[in-house]
């Protein structure tokens, strides 16, 4: 149940040209608290529940459990989630042996364009495509949690 990624901005679009999959996401927070959140996420046609805990030092790995719920169940949720709603498109991209899951965002958040990869630890090494710029690892103001109360248009 232990998550182990680390985030990244993308400097340039090119990482669509090589996309694998690209969904829509949206999801809201029943719980935000950095201890401990509560998500719903509806990504295509599915629901999902994950509780997440509160991020190592280095903010690279945390727990993480998820469930996936009926999709009817996940939207007659998202109307009890707090305040700020997420809503992205997700590609997924195979660099290497990982695949990095790079989320552009619309809405209140739009502009931000995030990438993830996760790992097997947090020493183990991985490609870097030419999209990545600044590695966000650790900085909570791009957790998805942060975002939905502080919006990136904001900032």
């Amino acid at each position: 149940m232990q998550e182990t990624e680390r985030k990244f901005l993308v400097v340039s679009d090119d990482f669509k040209a090589v996309a694998f999959a690209k969904n829509r996401i949206v999801q809201g927070y029943l719980n935000s608290h950095p201890e401990r959140t509560v998500r719903i996420r509806i990504k295509g046609d599915k629901g999902f529940l994950t509780i997440k805990g509160k991020g190592n030092e280095s903010g690279t790995t945390r727990l993480e459990w998820e469930t996936e719920i009926p999709l009817t169940e996940a939207e007659q949720l998202l109307p009890l989630c707090e305040q700020g709603t997420i809503d992205k498109i997700r590609y997924e991209i195979t660099a290497g042996n990982h695949v990095y899951e790079v989320d552009v965002f619309s809405g209140e958040n739009e502009g931000l364009i995030i990438a993830e990869i996760e790992l097997s630890s947090e020493t183990e090494s991985f490609e870097k495509p030419n999209w990545l710029g600044k590695e966000v690892t650790g900085d909570q103001r791009y957790y998805n949690a942060y975002l939905s109360n502080h919006p990136f248009k904001k900032w």
